[in-house]
């Protein structure tokens, strides 16, 4: 018995090291870049996963002390956490609506939003930009607070009105029932029963406006102004000459606040990703 519990697990870890290994790797070279010395980091005859001419904390300092990498940080978390509250407080309106109202073309209207989040960005900066010269906007951070949603909420209102279809309607019938009015069966009944939903329509557009790069290039010339995605790679990349340590210490510093999230919230995002495949 004990050594078939043994070899169970023995067999659980060894399947997945490999996707551990894979999630990690990233990280771990970043990290052993960025502690390298030049003079180790630039020779291709040294081992690229030992750091053998001793850490060096050069590539930070001069991340921290010679660019405007706190700001770009702050900058990122700022538009990207007030981006996130937005879009999802429209989202979980929009797909109530969509899940639970019954109206005229609601089947249409639920793919015509899943359509508008597959437009590529690439194909929308351009009007966009002319938008944010016209209200006065560029340069400015909140060019990024209001453009973000046009992305955002339609792809969080796609898995949130999917979430909402796997609570079961007797509970808000009841709460009408009981004298409810529908916004207080919202509040009260539906949003306790989706937070892992919400928590991950969250965490996804967070990340995705985190990380975002064409608007924020398109928009922003300021140097004290740029996220830290357009910034890391406008300052520290001059012409042919790459800033590698830094550009790797900057990568891996600017991810721990999505790595950090995701950690807080896991069993939220794993409930939110898995509601649906269990119902039944």
């Amino acid at each position: 018995m004990v050594r078939s519990s043994r070899r169970r697990v023995a067999i659980a870890y060894l399947t997945a090291a490999p996707f551990v290994i894979f999630a990690v790797f990233p990280f771990i070279w970043m990290l052993v870049a960025s502690l390298k010395q030049d003079v180790e980091l630039y020779d291709l005859a040294q081992n690229p996963f030992l750091v053998r001419a001793g850490i060096t904390w050069e590539h930070y300092h001069f991340l921290f002390t010679h660019t405007a990498f706190p700001l770009w940080l702050r900058n990122s978390t700022v538009v990207a956490a007030t981006t996130t509250v937005v879009s999802v407080v429209l989202a979980v309106l929009a797909a109530y609506a969509l899940a639970r109202l019954r109206f005229p073309l609601a089947e249409a209207t639920t793919t015509f939003v899943f359509i508008v989040y597959l437009v590529p960005t690439t194909l929308l900066f351009l009007p966009l930009a002319r938008l944010m010269a016209l209200f006065h906007l560029s340069n400015t951070l909140w060019s990024l607070i209001v453009t973000y949603p046009a992305f955002m909420v339609p792809f969080a209102t796609w898995m949130l009105t999917a979430y909402f279809t796997t609570i079961p309607r007797d509970v808000e019938e009841s709460a009408l029932v009981d004298g409810c009015t529908r916004a207080g069966a919202l509040r009260h009944v539906v949003l306790p029963l989706a937070r892992p939903g919400i928590i991950t329509a969250a965490l996804f557009g967070f990340t995705l406006a985190y990380s975002e790069f064409i608007y924020s290039l398109t928009f922003i010339s300021t140097t004290d102004l740029k996220t830290v995605t357009t910034g890391v790679v406008v300052d520290l990349i001059r012409g042919d000459f790459f800033y590698w340590g830094s550009l790797m210490g900057g990568a891996l510093v600017a991810s721990l606040p999505v790595v950090v999230l995701f950690s807080l919230f896991l069993d939220h995002y794993v409930a939110g990703l898995t509601a649906g495949a269990v119902r039944g």
